[in-house]
């Protein structure tokens, strides 16, 4: 019998190996096709040869914990304790999913705002937990007074996920004292931050949990080395809590994956001696610009963007499908795949949208806008 019944495979495999079956240009998955720093690879090539390959402290590699609290220092003026508040993980993913893990018990509710990334459902329903599905404004801004009216004694956690997969959405001030003000009410609910596209803002600068004094000590935040320094693959993370917090999370974390990649861990440390985050934004910003002004001439109209590295679209000057299909037509017709934005909605709700990633070098955006353009 399946724990997850109503789970399939994810829609970024699909669309992925769709897209590979049909040798089209994967604007889907969110990963950059371009190469990754020389300053990074030239570190990597250096420890390769350097006894760096045996099993890290369980709560990361110390010099890297020492150096994220400075990151969390300097981005956000918040002085966290490197030894008993950061964990490395494997990835946001393995981070997400071990907190759930930790802090979710049977018949708890957690939050979840919709459309939301396909991972934080399941270890809700592994806990035999209730995931509670609640949907953005069309404008993509949170409702919190359609938020609030679902708390009650059964939730444990809300989830938010700010800059927004699959949108590009980012909270502002107001709404996080909105969020203040609701938990407030309810002591016992705690937050998961997820912000792993963090320092990939443009116009108006990301927000974040650590910067909200109200939240610190229910609210657990996520970030990825992996989405910032462009090594996906790489699967680095890292969570950030109050020690209460950490300390169970820890526990869950020991018997899951006890410790991670040795050697990226040592490299991404080597590495924050020689890059600023400021290099992140800037560069995306550029790659996010001269997609949008690429595809002026095409019949899609393009959603704002505020961060991330996804452009959310309409296709509805174009045709009347359903996204899943538009976006599989999309896939064997022209040659290039995205996703369609009704897989991140519990209820499949389509307004006829669909996110490209724009992490892609010049030649592959266009390419790809060349044969948007011709639809």
């Amino acid at each position: 019998m399946s724990k997850l019944p109503n789970i399939s495979t994810s829609i970024f495999t699909v669309m992925s190996k769709m897209a590979t079956e049909h040798n089209a240009i994967n604007l889907s998955q969110g990963f950059p096709n371009f190469p990754v720093n020389e300053r990074l690879t030239d570190i990597v090539a250096k420890l390769a040869k350097e006894n760096v390959h045996q099993y890290l402290p369980m709560s990361g590699y110390p010099p890297l914990l020492s150096k994220i609290a400075t990151l969390v220092d300097d981005s956000y003026g918040r002085i966290i304790q490197a030894e008993t508040e950061i964990l490395v993980t494997a990835g946001a993913t393995q981070g997400i999913f071990t907190t759930i893990l930790t802090l979710v018990k049977t018949n708890d509710e957690v939050i979840i705002l919709d459309p939301c990334y396909d991972c934080y459902e399941a270890p809700v329903l592994l806990c035999n937990a209730n995931p509670v599905r609640v949907a953005l404004n069309d404008d993509y801004t949170p409702n919190w007074g359609t938020i609030e009216k679902v708390c009650s004694s059964e939730t444990k956690m809300i989830i938010i996920n700010n800059p927004h997969n699959p949108t590009g959405k980012i909270l502002t001030k107001s709404d996080f004292e909105a969020l203040e003000i609701l938990l407030e009410k309810y002591p016992d609910i705690l937050l998961l931050s997820d912000e792993v596209y963090e320092y990939i803002t443009f116009e108006e600068k990301h927000i974040s949990a650590h910067t909200r004094e109200k939240l610190l000590h229910r609210c657990v935040i996520v970030s990825s080395f992996g989405k910032s320094f462009h090594v996906t693959g790489w699967k680095v993370g890292y969570l950030v809590a109050p020690e209460n917090l950490m300390k169970e999370i820890k526990k869950v974390h020991q018997f899951l994956v006890f410790s991670v990649n040795s050697i990226c861990q040592v490299a991404i440390s080597d590495y924050l001696d020689l890059v600023s985050v400021d290099e992140i934004g800037k560069l995306y910003q550029e790659k996010r610009d001269y997609f949008r002004q690429l595809l002026k001439e095409s019949r899609f109209e393009l959603m704002p963007c505020e961060g991330t590295y996804f452009q959310v679209a309409s296709y509805a000057a174009i045709s009347n499908e359903n996204d899943v299909d538009f976006c599989k037509r999309l896939i064997i017709e022209h040659g290039v795949a995205a996703i369609p934005i009704s897989t991140f909605y519990a209820d499949g709700k389509d307004l006829k949208l669909i996110r490209f990633c724009f992490a892609k070098d010049n030649a592959t955006l266009e390419e790809a806008t060349k044969r948007l353009c011709a639809i």
